[in-house]
């Protein structure tokens, strides 16, 4: 299960949005990382198999991840 959330943590108050749980290797996930930020416009990486793209996208990344026929889960509030 894919899990999309929103994380300021460490980050000075910026959110960005997490990607964890997708079914990919090191170079798939940086693959999509590419392709979701894209969609959104806006910048992000890759870390430590997490996907932070940044900024509040939780709507539109479900969508794009439930598109490619994941389970896909909003996660935290």
């Amino acid at each position: 299960m894919v899990r999309v959330g929103r994380e300021t943590r460490g980050r000075k108050g910026a959110g960005v949005t997490v990607v964890t749980g997708a079914p990919l290797d090191e170079d798939g996930l940086k693959a999509l990382a590419g392709e979701l930020k894209k969609a959104c416009g806006c910048g992000g990486t890759v870390r430590d198999g997490v996907i932070e793209i940044q900024g509040e996208h939780r709507d539109r990344l479900v969508k794009l991840l439930q598109a490619r026929g994941w389970t896909v889960k909003r996660a935290g509030g």
